[in-house]
């Protein structure tokens, strides 16, 4: 594995990430031991663009040598492949936002047995995993997603269609679970229909889906979309169909890319999270590790900007920080 001493200067001038705080400051110098980290997120879109800005801004503070290898799609092989070829290039850390939990555990398991932390997002519990960071309590994060829906559907309800990613991305299912309980909960007219569609990763075949749906279910009043393309997918049938301000849709989307269709009133808004937050916690982890301080990884771990997690469960670093964007604030959010 390639790893060299070196005496880095951190910080970053310019480029600063949408959140607070997050440089360390301007022309610090240490002693550092350099790693290499590739992040593979789950495609290539707008929101792992933004995910990518924060692998670099931590490379840059901790004196790591931090990249970004995305699939071209969302496609658990093309995921596994790269993961492997990494391997096999001698990287040091491993940070990855999965499409499948369950099928990248014998590439997880490699890793390990060559010494390679492996850290993940968006896949609480991980098997094989070292740790999994979570910007979002995930069953609130759902509950909240419900809310803005149920906002702009009104008091009558009605139903909707629920779009994943696949049936096999855990947070994706969580968060379903957590949108669900909190209908039953609250808007007891709302009513679910059929099951999970998993488009959501596809704008495309969101698209198709929708408007399949809608010309099924002409009285369908919205989509609530766990996946970065669902919601702009369903927006575009919504647009094609005429029915902006009628039926709503509520992902988990880019601000940059949902801008335009919640500007057009076809989507009501986005509840998320700055993916640059989780992949600079994800870098601090694996070089926590690394520098053999993996015993410091409890709850009250601090990272640095985001600080101390809102709660430890089991492998998992589970943070607090959701961000609802609508119409009323999507233009300070234009960075991702």
């Amino acid at each position: 594995m390639r790893r060299r001493e070196f005496l880095s200067w951190t910080g970053l001038a310019g480029g600063a990430l949408g959140f607070s705080a997050l440089g360390i400051p301007l022309g610090t110098a240490h002693a550092a031991t350099e790693y290499t980290m590739v992040a593979i997120p789950k495609l290539r879109s707008p929101w792992f663009n933004r995910f990518e800005v924060g692998v670099k801004k931590a490379g840059k503070d901790f004196g790591v040598d931090a990249y970004q290898q995305a699939p071209e799609s969302a496609d658990e092989a093309l995921q596994v492949r790269l993961i492997n070829d990494a391997v096999n290039q001698g990287i040091d850390g491993l940070l990855v936002v999965p499409n499948d939990a369950n099928s990248l555990v014998p590439a997880f398991k490699r890793a390990q047995a060559q010494g390679i932390p492996v850290i993940t997002h968006e896949s609480p519990q991980q098997p094989d995993a070292d740790f999994d960071i979570e910007m979002i309590d995930n069953l609130a994060f759902g509950a909240k997603a419900m809310d803005l829906l149920a906002s702009a559907i009104g008091p009558d309800g009605g139903k909707i269609a629920i779009f994943v990613g696949s049936l096999t991305v855990p947070a994706h299912q969580i968060w379903s679970k957590g949108a669900l309980d909190r209908a039953a909960e609250a808007y007891p007219n709302i009513v679910q229909l059929g099951d999970r569609y998993p488009v959501s990763e596809d704008q495309a075949q969101s698209r198709q889906t929708a408007l399949d749906i809608i010309t099924a279910n002409p009285d369908i009043k919205g989509f609530l979309c766990f996946g970065s393309q669902g919601a702009p997918g369903a927006a575009q049938a919504i647009e094609e169909r005429g029915l902006s301000g009628k039926v709503a849709a509520v992902g988990t989307t880019s601000p940059q890319q949902a801008a335009q269709y919640v500007k057009r009133g076809s989507m009501t808004g986005s509840v998320l999270w700055d993916p640059a937050e989780a992949a600079y916690g994800m870098v601090f982890i694996a070089k926590t590790i690394l520098e053999g301080n993996k015993d410091q990884i409890t709850a009250d771990f601090d990272i640095p900007t985001l600080g101390k997690p809102a709660k430890l469960d089991g492998n998992t670093l589970i943070y607090d920080r959701p961000l609802v964007v609508t119409a009323d604030n999507i233009d300070d959010y234009m960075t991702f």
